[in-house]
């Protein structure tokens, strides 16, 4: 599903209103192209730098190397962006000695855009619109330029150990209410053990659970944002965390820390709601508990629902202003996200669910031992394939979501580790988001 023209305009405007810069949206790339990628020969390839936080990526752009005598990639492995990765990018960007290619998050496109960082690479790429599926390639297009290439997304699933919900005697839960009775049990069963971990200190986490819950934060119209951060489907959401919370139900630790893959590894964290490239990260983190998980699609709100989300949108490959070479830049940057043997690769390594459409020649989304067999022969990507489908993709990103990232974390941190209401970090949020938006020359309703 893709924006409505009229509505993609209007957010068009909204993004190019900002008074800190003017955006051109209708300008065309800069540097050359004599039609040997931006005037290199084949004595001389062109020599582009690719910034990403993906792990192993480091394998695709090996094999765009090895196909490619005019066009040489090389990798620079940064912070993931929200952490300091997009600071590193815009301040090279302001300075003039920008990488060639990025990765961005759907969700920091508007940002990058706001900061004029962004090349139009329209005429290199546009062609290649019916490649990828509709929504994705929309996070990349206002008006009618193109500033990315998708490269992946991040439907929501549940990993869960099968093995201690087959020893409990509990059904999977297809409902939250059904999920909030299996906290029980599971917390009932040993004093360690609990049904997840509450990620207080990640914003793509919360941000997912309340999209899944109907929410839609952010909606532009008559030429000004909407900010609805503290709507009233985000408020059963946060309640319903609240109580699980209040009844120490579930354990609340920042993921990805060392405590949370001690959890994962010695069962007392028993299942994990995020996006389709965290198998990678379980399969990695606790290896001596293959066979013992299992993946689900994230329970509904009502039963008989199909209702997904995304971790933070997805991420795509996009030109950074000032780059030497926009047309290779281009080339490389539509090659890795669209052919069969890089996007096997990105799915492999656990960049997301591939953009791409047609998804019959990714191989490893056919027939993969290595997962198939850590998840007891469940073949997960039917899984994630329902929630791709199930995105409610009418969910718009704002300029300033890495204000929005920062701000929703302090303030729900500070309300676990102070203990007031969960729904006050929220409104607080909404508070700071108008704030900072109007702070910014963003017209605000």
């Amino acid at each position: 599903m893709s924006i409505h023209p009229a509505r993609r305009a209007r957010l068009t405007r909204l993004v190019a209103g900002s008074a800190v810069v003017a955006l051109t949206l209708a300008a065309c790339s800069t540097g050359s192209d004599d039609g040997t990628a931006d005037g290199g020969t084949p004595d001389e390839p062109v020599e582009l730098t690719f910034q990403s936080w993906v792990p192993n990526i480091d394998q695709a752009v090996d094999a765009f190397n090895d196909s490619h005598d005019h066009i040489q990639v090389t990798l620079e492995t940064i912070t993931a962006g929200p952490d300091g990765g997009y600071a590193t990018m815009l301040s090279a960007v302001q300075a003039g000695n920008p990488a060639d290619v990025v990765q961005l998050g759907y969700d920091a496109i508007p940002d990058f855009l706001v900061s004029d960082a962004l090349e139009d690479i329209t005429d290199h790429v546009a062609d290649a619109e019916a490649t990828f599926v509709p929504w994705q390639w929309q996070t990349g297009v206002f008006g009618d330029r193109v500033y990315a290439v998708p490269q992946a997304s991040g439907p929501l699933g549940q990993f869960y150990r099968e093995d201690i919900f087959d020893s409990l005697g509990i059904d999977y839960p297809e409902t939250w209410e059904e999920y909030y009775e299996a906290a029980q049990v599971i917390r009932d069963s040993d004093p360690d053990r609990y049904i997840t971990a509450f990620a207080f200190n990640q914003a793509p986490w919360l941000i997912g659970l309340a999209q899944q819950g109907g929410a839609g934060w952010f909606t532009a119209e008559d030429d000004a944002w909407t900010v609805s951060i503290d709507g009233e489907e985000t408020i059963s959401v946060a309640e319903f965390w609240q109580r699980l919370i209040d009844e120490d139900l579930v354990k609340v630790e920042a993921d990805f820390s060392n405590e949370w893959n001690a959890d994962l590894q010695n069962g007392n964290i028993v299942t994990w709601i995020s996006g389709s490239w965290a198998d990678a990260i379980l399969r990695g983190t606790a290896p001596e508990t293959a066979g013992q998980w299992a993946v689900g699609p994230v329970p509904q709100w009502s039963a008989g629902e199909n209702v997904s989300a995304t971790w933070a949108g997805g991420s795509a490959s996009a030109v950074l202003k000032g780059s030497e070479h926009p047309a290779a830049a281009a080339e490389f940057a539509l090659w890795l996200n669209s052919d069969p043997q890089s996007v096997d690769i990105l799915t492999n390594v656990g960049a997301g669910w591939p953009a791409v459409a047609d998804t019959s020649q990714v191989a490893s989304l056919q027939d993969d031992p290595e997962v198939f067999d850590f998840y007891g022969g469940q073949d997960i990507w039917e899984v994630f394939a329902e929630s791709d489908a199930a995105v409610d993709t009418s969910w718009e990103w704002p300029p300033l979501s890495s204000t929005l990232f920062a701000s929703l974390t302090d303030n729900v941190k500070e309300a676990v580790d102070t203990g007031t209401p969960l729904v006050d970090a929220y409104r607080q949020t909404q508070t700071d988001m108008v704030a900072a938006l109007e702070g910014r020359g963003i017209s605000v309703n």
